[in-house]
C-alpha cells in the first residue's frame, strides 16, 4: 500500500507526463470512445454526447472533485463553426477508500454526458467532432491517459436518434438529481482550530433509508474532507458530520455537493447547495449565514431600509422612465378629479405594483424549492417570455400612437396593450405590473444589496422583502394621489395631452426595440422572423382601429382581416419560422465588450484563479445584455481610455462573466457577494490572499481608477 504522500506524487507525476503528451491515443488499462444520441440532426438541435471510458477490472478514472488524490478526467473539444458545447455532465461515483486516502472514482466504465447545441444556420451535410480526452487511471500505481475521439453527425432536414442513444438515456438517469424535495440544514458545529472546523448537515430521509454520505464539490478556497461520520440524531433524522479545512480566504458562507442517500439496494443522489448557519438553533430557525470579512451578516432593518430605498430609486432608472412618463400623463389628467377619486387610483396602482412582486417572490421560492439557482431578472433569462413581453410593449406602443384604442367588449389581444394607456382602475392596476416587469432588468444602489440578503432567506422573508421593494416603487405616486394639491405644479389638462401620449409612444417603442435585440441571443438569425411579426402586428392593429373600431360600414370585415393578420401571421413566422419554444445557443464574440476596447477574457473560477496565481490585479465585470444598468457602466466607467490604459500600466487581467443566460456558476459567485442579480463589479489584488473589492451597483470612472490603484499596491 502506498502512503498518501506516495499518491499525491504519483497523482502529479501523471499530471506533468500528460503535459509532456507522452501518451499514445489509447492508455494501457482504459479505452476512450465519443458517442452521439442522434445520427441526423436539424438545425437548432441539442445533441447529448457521451465520453464513455471502459476500464479494466480494478483500475478506475475520477470524478470532477478527486478527493484526496488523483486528476478529474478533462475533455477539450475540438468543433466545427456553430457548435458549442456544454458543460460535463457527471454521474453519481462511488466512494473509494484507500489505506488513509479517500477518493470518488468510477470502476468499469462511465459516461460523461455534454451537450452539444447546433447553431440555427448550419448548412445540411456532415459534421467531424472530436475531443482530447484525458484522465487518470489507478490500480494501486496510477497512469495518465490521453486519447482523441471522434465521431460524424449529419446535419439533416428530420432528427434521426443513433444506436447509442438507448444507452446514453440510460446514463442520464445515473445523473444527480436536481432538488428532490429535501429540506437540509447547515451549520457549524465548532470553532475554528487553525485552519479545520467541523460542518454539520442534517435533514429528514424518505422511507426506507439507513446510510447517507455527503460528496462535496471542488473548491480553491476550501475543502470538504471525504471522511463522513454519522452523529446522533433525533428518531427520523440524518445527520452527518464533515471536516473542512480553510485553504484562503473567509470561511465559507455556502457548501455544495451530492447528498447520497442508500436504502437497501436503492442508491439516490441529489445536488445540493446550502447555506452555512452559524449554529444549530439559526439553522432549525433559518437565520442568515455569517458573511466573510467585509460582508458582515447584515441587520434586518438594514436590509429593508435598502430594500425600501432600492425601490424607490428604481423609478429613474431607464428600464421604468416609458411607464412614468404615462403616469405623469395620467397625474395631469387626474389633476381635477375629486380627491377620493385620485386617492383611489393611486393605491389601485400600488397594489398593481405588490401583486407583481408578489408573484416574483413566487417565483425565486419556487426555482429555490426545485433545487435550482434564482436571480433577480431571471425572466429576462427566458427566452419565450422576451417574445411575448416585446409584443405586449410593442402593443402599448401602438395604442400609444392611437393605431386603435380599447373596447370594453373586445376581446382580442389589443386589449392588453391598451391597458397601460387606459384611465380608471384597470389602467392603474396595469401600469402598476408593467413598472415591475421593466424594473427586473435594472439594479438601482441598495437593491443589489437587499436581494442578495433576500434570495438567501426563508420564503416568509423572501416574501416580506419583495413587498418592502414593491413599496418604494410605488410610494411616489401613493403620495401624490394622497396629497392632490402637489398636483397643481403640473400643467392643466389640454389637447396637449393627446399629443404628449403619442409622444410617449416613442420611448416604449425604443423598448420594445430594446427588447428585440434580445432576441437573437435566443434565436439568432430567425428572431427576424419576431420583426416580421411585429409589422404585421402593427398592420392589424391599425386595421382593427381604422375599419372595426372607427369604421361606419363593413366593421365585420375589418374585423374578420385583423385578426387573419394576427392568427395567419403567429402562426408562420412565430410558430413556424421563429420556433419560438425551440431557442438555440449562438456562439458569442471572443471579445465581449466594445469594439477596439478592453481585451476581456471569459470568467471561470479557474481563470481567476490562474490570474492570481500569477501575481496580477483582476478586474471581474458580471453583466447581462438584458441589463440597462450593466451596459451604462460598461460604456461610462468600464470601457473608457482612461481605465484601459490603467489595466495596461499596472499589467491587469479583465474578465467578464455573462449573465445573459443565468448560469448557475455566476449565481453562485453573486450569491457568495450578497448580490441577487448583476451588476457586480469585483476588483482583485495582486495579493492572491486578500479579498476583493465589491463595487457599488451604479459606477463612476473615478471609482474603477481609485479601485485599480488600490489592488496594483
Amino acid at each position: 500500500m502506498y502512503s498518501m504522500f506516495g499518491r499525491r506524487f504519483l497523482s502529479l507525476f501523471g499530471v506533468f507526463w500528460l503535459g509532456l503528451g507522452g501518451l499514445s491515443a489509447r492508455a494501457a488499462h482504459t479505452q476512450a470512445q465519443l458517442l452521439l444520441d442522434a445520427e441526423v440532426a436539424r438545425p437548432g438541435d441539442t445533441v447529448l454526447a457521451g465520453i464513455h471510458l471502459r476500464m479494466d477490472p480494478h483500475w478506475h478514472t475520477y470524478w470532477q472533485n478527486p478527493g484526496e488524490s488523483g486528476m478529474a478526467t478533462a475533455v477539450e473539444w475540438q468543433l466545427p463553426a456553430g457548435v458549442a458545447a456544454g458543460d460535463i455532465q457527471w454521474p453519481v461515483p462511488e466512494k473509494y477508500l484507500e489505506s488513509d486516502l479517500v477518493t470518488y472514482v468510477y470502476t468499469h466504465e462511465v459516461v460523461l454526458l455534454v451537450p452539444l447545441r447546433l447553431a440555427a444556420d448550419l448548412r445540411t451535410g456532415p459534421l467531424e467532432l472530436s475531443a482530447e480526452v484525458s484522465w487518470l487511471e489507478c490500480e494501486v500505481a496510477c497512469v495518465p491517459g490521453k486519447a482523441r475521439v471522434r465521431a460524424t453527425l449529419i446535419v439533416g432536414a428530420e432528427t434521426k436518434a443513433s444506436k447509442e442513444s438507448a444507452r446514453l438515456k440510460a446514463w442520464q438517469g445515473k445523473l444527480p438529481q436536481r432538488g428532490g424535495g429535501l429540506s437540509v440544514r447547515a451549520w457549524w458545529d465548532s470553532v475554528p482550530v487553525g485552519n479545520s472546523r467541523t460542518l454539520m448537515l442534517e435533514w429528514k430521509p424518505a422511507a426506507g433509508v439507513t446510510e447517507a454520505d455527503f460528496f462535496p464539490d471542488a473548491s480553491e478556497e476550501f475543502e470538504v474532507q471525504p471522511a463522513t461520520e454519522k452523529a446522533e440524531s433525533d428518531p427520523g433524522i440524518l445527520r452527518l458530520r464533515k471536516k473542512v479545512t480553510k485553504l484562503r480566504g473567509d470561511w465559507p458562507r455556502h457548501v455544495s455537493g451530492l447528498l447520497v442517500q442508500e436504502a437497501g439496494a436503492a442508491r439516490r443522489a441529489d445536488e445540493v447547495r446550502l447555506p452555512i448557519r452559524d449554529s444549530e438553533s439559526d439553522a432549525r430557525d433559518g437565520r442568515a449565514p455569517s458573511a466573510g470579512a467585509g460582508l458582515g451578516t447584515p441587520a434586518l432593518w438594514k436590509m429593508l431600509l435598502y430594500a425600501f430605498l432600492g425601490g424607490l430609486i428604481l423609478n429613474v432608472m431607464p428600464c421604468v422612465l416609458p411607464v412614468i412618463a404615462l403616469k405623469i400623463l395620467g397625474f395631469v389628467g387626474q389633476a381635477r378629479d375629486e380627491p377620493r377619486r385620485v386617492r383611489q387610483l393611486g393605491l389601485i396602482y400600488a397594489l398593481g405594483v405588490l401583486v407583481s412582486f408578489l408573484v416574483l417572490a413566487g417565483l425565486v421560492i419556487g426555482v429555490k424549492a426545485a433545487g435550482h439557482k434564482a436571480g433577480w431578472g431571471m425572466q429576462f433569462g427566458n427566452p419565450q417570455f422576451l417574445v411575448l413581453l416585446t409584443m405586449l410593449v410593442t402593443l402599448v406602443a401602438l395604442n400609444l400612437f392611437g393605431l386603435f384604442e380599447i373596447n370594453p367588449g373586445g376581446r382580442v389581444l389589443g386589449a392588453a396593450g391598451a391597458l397601460a394607456a387606459k384611465g380608471g382602475p384597470a389602467g392603474a392596476f396595469f401600469n402598476g405590473v408593467l413598472a415591475t416587469i421593466l424594473a427586473t432588468p435594472c439594479t438601482a444602489p441598495f437593491l443589489g444589496a437587499a436581494l442578495g440578503f433576500a434570495f438567501s432567506q426563508p420564503a416568509g422573508l423572501i416574501i416580506v422583502m419583495f413587498l418592502v421593494v414593491g413599496l418604494g416603487l410605488a410610494a411616489p405616486y401613493v403620495v401624490l394621489s394622497w396629497h392632490p394639491a402637489w398636483l397643481k405644479f403640473l400643467p392643466k389638462p389640454g389637447a396637449w395631452m393627446e399629443r404628449f401620449k403619442v409622444a410617449m409612444g416613442f420611448p416604449m417603442l425604443a423598448t420594445a426595440v430594446w427588447l428585440f435585440s434580445l432576441i437573437p441571443l435566443h434565436y439568432g438569425r430567425r428572431a427576424l422572423w419576431l420583426g416580421l411579426f411585429l409589422v404585421v402586428l402593427a398592420l392589424a392593429a391599425w386595421v382593427y382601429g381604422e375599419f372595426f373600431q372607427r369604421g361606419r360600414t363593413r366593421r365585420g370585415l375589418g374585423l374578420a382581416v385583423a385578426l387573419v393578420l394576427l392568427a395567419g401571421g403567429f402562426l408562420y413566422a412565430v410558430e413556424g419560422q421563429l420556433r419560438w419554444r425551440a431557442p438555440v445557443a449562438d456562439a458569442s464574440a471572443e471579445n465581449p465588450g466594445l469594439p477596439g476596447g478592453i481585451e476581456w477574457q471569459r470568467w471561470s473560477p479557474a481563470a481567476l484563479a490562474a490570474a492570481r496565481a500569477q501575481g496580477r490585479p483582476v478586474l471581474v465585470d458580471f453583466t447581462a445584455d438584458w441589463c440597462l444598468t450593466c451596459q451604462a457602466n460598461l460604456r461610462v466607467a468600464i470601457d473608457i481610455p482612461s481605465v484601459r490604459a490603467r489595466l495596461k500600466q499596472i499589467n491587469a487581467v479583465a474578465l467578464l462573466g455573462d449573465y445573459t443566460r443565468l448560469p448557475d456558476d455566476i449565481t453562485a459567485e453573486l450569491n457568495r457577494y450578497g448580490r441577487a442579480g448583476v451588476p457586480l463589479v469585483l476588483v482583485y489584488p495582486r495579493n492572491p490572499a486578500e479579498p476583493p473589492q465589491v463595487l457599488p451597483e451604479a459606477l463612476t470612472p473615478g471609482i474603477v481608477l481609485d479601485a485599480l490603484a488600490r489592488a496594483a499596491l
